[in-house]
């Protein structure tokens, strides 16, 4: 089971100091998430600060872009060394040529639905991705309580990609805590994203960490 922190909910004032911290505590990926205030009702951060996060930490970048127009930007976040790029199905009309452009890229493509998003638009593309992010939360903001559906959507995900044949993670992004780790995990998933879990722990992000692979562990 992988933990990917999402620095969405960092000290962005510190923010090497703040990766440093998940790396301390065992997380598997460093989760970017990158909006642009069009596709979701929020602006964040871009590929120079994903360069930045890449220079501090040996921990993978799984980025997920919630944006507008993901293909004009994909070499940008390749160069910004990139493990993962997640993009969104509801913003691409050629899907399939964006995952195959990512992977022609060096990075691992992923694909993410929303919450109002059927499982059934990942059949024709559920063979071609290394990912799958089911949003638990409408995304846009941190610190959003968990949909309870989604843990029912995360085991259909898992189904579908049985059926087919892929050995794709499935991430869940969006209130997971200590509270639903085990259980998103015994429904399929294979990857939490946390951002106010880790980051908001009252001993730190590190701590925030290994409360969660204890939760996992028990």
């Amino acid at each position: 089971m992988k933990l990917a922190p999402s620095i969405l909910s960092a000290d962005f004032a510190c923010l090497g100091d703040e990766v440093a911290a998940i790396e301390d505590g065992g997380a598997d990926w460093v989760h970017v998430d990158v909006m642009d205030g069009h596709f979701v009702p929020n602006l964040t951060i871009g590929a120079p600060v994903a360069a930045a996060v890449h220079r501090v930490t040996d921990l993978p970048l799984d980025v997920h872009l919630m944006i507008d127009n993901p293909d004009d930007y994909l070499e940008d976040f390749a160069e910004a060394g990139a493990r993962g790029l997640t993009v969104h199905q509801e913003v691409c009309p050629h899907l399939h040529r964006t995952v195959q452009r990512i992977r022609a890229l060096g990075m691992e493509p992923g694909v993410a639905l929303n919450p109002a998003t059927p499982v059934a638009a990942l059949e024709e593309i559920a063979p071609e991705v290394g990912l799958v992010l089911v949003m638990s939360v409408n995304p846009g903001f941190g610190g959003q309580s968990f949909i309870g559906g989604s843990m029912e959507k995360v085991a259909r995900t898992r189904a579908l990609l049985d059926r087919v044949g892929s050995s794709a993670e499935i991430e869940v992004d969006g209130g997971v805590d200590a509270g639903n780790a085990a259980a998103l995990r015994d429904a399929g998933a294979t990857v939490l994203v946390a951002g106010s879990a880790v980051y908001g722990h009252a001993e730190g992000a590190a701590a925030g960490v290994r409360a969660l692979r204890r939760a996992l562990a028990e």
